[in-house]
């Protein structure tokens, strides 16, 4: 049997301990790279998802930036008659503005300046005495009532282009209506509320131009 030193024996347990070192090492560091790519392939997909869910938000985002704002085309007793810009549920007294007011002219009785304006919608201030039974589209109103022969638009029926020509109704919508129809037909114009993205706001500025048949 082998004799050694005490000093002898720690020279050889030190050396023990740091081949140990070297030898089981490698086997956790590998094992510990292997959780780490393991976890970055987790984070990278998460990662997508983020990505993925963004886009379909600036998606969404872009086509309600885009429902806000209407053009309008005002035309007869106005300062500056002509096609103008503004947001979604401005009111006829807004139009009036932007066009630099009325003119001397303009019979104001027959104006219904709270009345809302809807993209693409005409707007004709008439002429005191003016006769305005020939009138196709207009925002003022002769003895309380508003007179218009603009075509409503049969949501049961309608294609995705006409659809969008409703305010605020863009081909994301427009898609999800027909695709709502296609298993549940619309028995009145409430209805449409149940097509998501279509909220009260957006029914109000839409159901006098919509009908079901």
């Amino acid at each position: 049997m082998l004799n050694f030193t005490k000093r002898e024996r720690i020279v050889i347990l030190v050396f023990v301990i740091i081949l140990a070192s070297f030898l089981i090492y490698p086997m956790y560091a590998n094992r510990g790279m292997k959780l780490e790519e393991r976890d970055k392939g987790y984070l990278d997909l998460d990662s997508l998802k983020n990505v993925t869910a963004d886009s379909l938000k600036d998606e969404v985002d872009t086509e309600e930036d885009i429902s806000q704002t209407i053009i309008v085309h005002i035309d007869g007793e106005v300062i500056r008659p002509g096609v103008v810009e503004l947001n979604e549920g401005a009111r006829v007294i807004d139009v009036i503005n932007i066009a630099g007011g009325l003119t001397q002219y303009a019979d104001e009785k027959m104006i219904n300046l709270a009345k809302k304006v809807y993209d693409e919608e005409k707007i004709y201030i008439p002429k005191i005495g003016e006769e305005i039974s020939q009138i196709e589209i207009t925002s003022f109103s002769q003895s309380n009532n508003t007179s218009t022969t603009q075509t409503k638009i049969n949501i049961n029926t309608a294609t995705k282009e006409e659809l969008q020509k409703l305010s605020g109704i863009g081909p994301v919508i427009a898609e999800r209506i027909i695709e709502y129809r296609s298993t549940n037909k619309f028995s009145n114009i409430d209805d449409i509320k149940k097509v998501s993205g279509i909220g009260d706001k957006k029914f109000d500025s839409i159901k006098d131009y919509i009908t079901v048949k």
